[in-house]
């Protein structure tokens, strides 16, 4: 198997993903890429910017040079409104730092997903909470704050449900509104059980809709769209050949530290030190295919855990793009 068939075969919207999975390969830090980490271990939240600099980064990774940006906690999927209060402010701390805008920016804000599909309707979901003043701005706008930019919102849909490609729609939209920048929110798929519902990746490259689940439709990008794009992301699903694949690995890990503890070395030990990640996967992917296809799993609380996201999401929004709005002016406003 060649390299970049590696990076498309294990289905991941991550950069982080990504990386880690080029890095093991290689055993040396990526080409072209740069990788910050920031940690807040007593709030448990880790923020890790990958930034592919050059074409080889950006060929490594299989993805366009730009900043990707994770957000990650265990919290996120718990009912834990400390927790999240703080995981919106390191949000918005970094919606706002990767992307400047003067103080009258237009914003459009774009819930992407299907609305009837519990997994894949955080789009729909954040854009019901957006703090919209588009409207008031036009209208009163001697009543609205000096803080608050003019945004809007729009959830278009799947083509499955309209008939028409989700990007025709957002072109349309943004020719008449002619907007600053575009804010996609998109369900994603991980490479990592352990990251589903509990990371949030921000991304200044755009948006290609359905490509983690292998569905892909042309991208909401400053290509095509004309404005710069900032995705927003949370991966709500794994497929199942990687449910089996790191269930597999903790069976492995848990044999290796036993042999490794009684001293014992064998032909079985041997063969599962030479296990090749991109292999393994493929082979469970080959023997599950006939029974289950391609099936993708979501957590059975997924419906509580796709409200608490949809919160952090669109109240980080607020907060970052109308300055001088905090959670409890949001919260009065909706």
């Amino acid at each position: 198997m060649m390299k970049d068939d590696f990076h498309f075969s294990i289905r991941t919207d991550l950069a982080i993903e990504t990386r880690e999975m080029v890095r093991k390969e290689q055993d040396v830090e990526v080409p072209g890429v740069k990788v910050t980490v920031e940690e807040q271990k007593d709030k448990e939240i880790t923020v890790t910017w990958v930034e592919i600099m050059n074409e080889e980064g950006a060929n490594q990774m299989g993805k366009p040079i730009g900043n990707y940006v994770t957000v990650e906690s265990p919290l996120m999927k718990e009912n834990d409104v400390e927790a999240h209060e703080e995981i919106i402010r390191v949000l918005a701390k970094q919606l706002v730092k990767i992307k400047k805008l003067k103080e009258d920016a237009v914003i459009l804000v774009v819930g992407l997903g299907n609305w009837n599909v519990t997994p894949d309707a955080l789009g729909p979901k954040v854009v019901s909470r957006i703090m919209v003043t588009r409207h008031l701005l036009a209208h009163v706008p001697e009543q609205i704050d000096e803080s608050v930019r003019p945004v809007s919102a729009i959830a278009p849909g799947v083509m499955g449900l309209t008939g028409i490609e989700t990007s025709e729609i957002v072109e349309g939209v943004v020719e008449k509104v002619k907007p600053d920048l575009v804010i996609a929110i998109d369900a994603l798929a991980s490479r990592k059980t352990s990251r589903v519902n509990a990371t949030i990746q921000i991304a200044d490259t755009g948006v290609h809709p359905g490509s983690g689940v292998g569905n892909k439709r042309k991208g909401l990008t400053e290509e095509t769209l004309g404005v710069p794009v900032i995705a927003i992301g949370v991966p709500t699903v794994v497929d199942a050949a990687t449910l089996v694949n790191d269930t597999i690995d903790h069976i492995i890990d848990a044999m290796i530290n036993e042999y490794e503890s009684s001293n014992k070395e064998s032909d079985f030990y041997k063969m599962l030190q030479r296990l090749n990640e991109q292999e393994k996967y493929q082979l469970i992917r080959e023997i599950l295919n006939p029974y289950v296809g391609d099936l993708f799993v979501t957590p059975k609380e997924i419906d509580a855990v796709i409200d608490r996201l949809a919160y952090i999401i669109s109240n980080a929004i607020n907060i970052a793009f109308h300055p001088g709005i905090d959670l409890k002016d949001i919260n009065r406003y909706k």
